[in-house]
């Protein structure tokens, strides 16, 4: 379609060569060792770089029964815990109507606008901002299927374009006025096929462009990404990056997914991202990734990477632990990390809450079959399977036949049972974090509450004495000096929403 000038493409090739991504650090890293795990610190080039996640099927799983706890057994609210160790950014997809004609859910979370909308409200709490992954398509699209949804099926490019501008815009005047904060939207997902059924690169240019032009209309200052995959195939992702450029789309994120057990090397990755960098100006990140750290099923349901499956090959530099699941996230961040002219905006993990609605390991035939069914239940009930059975309607050769429950729960932050692992650790540890902690929580419960006023005045009065970290977290004003009654009254009116100039609540790291 088009030739580049030859030094500009021996330029692009030659940016990944002193990269050397799965061990080599910056001069200045550092090893951390949070909790269970050791791993070197990045020295980021950016502020405001992105460690994200993707936790889409969290409110079904929520209603199907699955609770989540920290590293020390305490349930918690799964948005709040990630905050606390480092996670910044959260993604959910955006399906049009991922439901049957009764109404009964596709499965995968089911995540229509409204789900959106309620994890975008919960992360903003803890204040993460939220990105918006629009799939333009009632249920999964990926480099294997961009079917449209049912109510765009028979429409014309154009009549897609309106239809993509409209539902683009209103959605994320509903997903703000449930209180999110969207920073960023994805205009399709892998969109390396295509988009809403749309494969001519031309054509897709204009619905790319269409959902753009609604995003800058609803808000200018958010950021928009197009997203493929398989940066393993250089020379094709460049294709992508040059085409987008022919057809002048305006977009700000070149993102791609990047699976090590089936995507290359992070030397691939560096290399593609660093061309839209380079080559157009754009900012770059990893939409995707994720790594098993067990080959061990959960929940019945077959997996993505097991031990026949996906767990062998050169790009596979980690062990299958909660180590190596976190040296996997650190490695990827810092290849986008090294993305030319400080151009690499962050990294999203996929999934990364997404367990088993009940466990199923080592439990003997019968019982295992018995749990089988019972999660069977749930993931048609509850749609917190990959697909129910409903979604057969729309995706008969695929849902319609392997239909089931979760296929990535060793890919989790998590064990079988909701509990944080070690390897959650590695969004604080990368930022040369150990720990995390409330201001104001004296008495280290991870909230801020009536108590921790009652241990700062006990403390005073000496009646007990605050741990190392209460006393931190005590510091309301974080002056460094003693703790005085006034910590205790800044808490208080803290609790009854009054303004008292002190950042009490805030989550600090150290």
């Amino acid at each position: 379609m088009m030739k580049k000038k030859a030094f500009r493409i021996a330029l692009s090739l030659l940016l990944c060569l002193p990269l050397l991504f799965s061990a080599a650090v910056c001069a200045s890293a550092k090893q951390i060792t949070a909790g269970d795990i050791t791993i070197e610190s990045i020295d980021f080039q950016r502020e405001d770089f992105i460690r994200g996640m993707d936790v889409s099927s969290l409110i079904s799983l929520e209603n199907a029964g699955v609770k989540y706890f920290d590293e020390k057994g305490r349930e918690t609210d799964l948005l709040k815990l990630l905050a606390q160790n480092g996670v910044n950014y959260i993604r959910v997809r955006v399906w049009n109507d991922p439901y049957d004609e009764e109404g009964r859910g596709y499965g995968g979370g089911s995540c229509d606008v409204n789900t959106a909308c309620e994890i975008g409200r919960r992360a903003a709490k803890y204040g993460m901002k939220l990105l918006v992954d629009f799939h333009y398509s009632d249920f999964w699209a990926d480099p294997s299927k961009q079917k449209a949804p049912k109510a765009w099926e028979n429409g014309s490019v154009k009549e897609k374009e309106d239809a993509l501008y409209d539902f683009t815009f209103s959605s994320l005047k509903d997903i703000r006025d449930a209180g999110a904060d969207i920073g960023m939207v994805q205009i399709g997902n892998e969109t390396t096929s295509g988009i809403a059924g749309v494969s001519d690169f031309a054509d897709m240019a204009k619905l790319f462009q269409a959902g753009s032009r609604a995003v800058r209309a609803f808000d200018r200052n958010i950021l928009v990404a197009i997203h493929f995959t398989n940066p393993d195939r250089t020379d094709t992702m460049k294709w992508y990056a040059d085409c987008l450029d022919e057809y002048s789309v305006d977009y700000d994120v070149f993102a791609a997914s990047y699976y090590p057990f089936w995507h290359g090397s992070l030397t691939n990755l560096n290399e593609v991202l660093s061309y839209a960098a380079q080559e157009y100006g754009k900012l770059t990140m990893v939409a995707e990734t994720s790594y098993p750290y067990t080959l061990a099923d959960s929940d019945g349901h077959p997996n993505t990477v097991n031990q026949w499956n996906n767990s062998t090959g050169d790009d596979l530099l980690w062990d299958f632990t909660p180590q190596g699941q976190a040296e996997e996230i650190r490695a990827v961040m810092n290849a986008v990390n090294n993305v030319s002219d400080a151009k690499g905006l962050g990294v999203f993990y996929w999934e990364g809450a997404w367990i088993s609605v009940g466990d199923t390991t080592g439990l003997p035939g019968d019982e295992y079959d018995a749990q089988v069914e019972r999660n069977s239940a749930l993931w048609e009930q509850y749609g917190c399977g990959w697909a129910a059975s409903y979604a057969g309607e729309f995706d008969p050769d695929d849902a319609g036949k392997y239909y089931g429950g979760c296929a990535v729960d060793n890919q989790t932050f998590f064990d079988a049972g909701g509990k944080a692992l070690p390897s959650l650790k590695a969004f604080m540890a990368v930022q040369g974090f150990t720990r995390s902690y409330y201001l104001g929580d004296a008495d280290t419960d991870g909230t801020v509450s009536v108590l921790d006023a009652t241990a700062i005045q006990k403390h005073l009065a000496s009646l007990i004495r605050l741990s190392d970290e209460g006393a931190l977290a005590a510091d309301v004003e974080e002056s460094g000096q003693e703790i005085n009654i006034l910590c205790a009254t800044y808490i208080q009116k803290y609790l009854a929403v009054l303004e008292t100039g002190c950042p009490v609540g805030a989550l600090r790291f150290v």
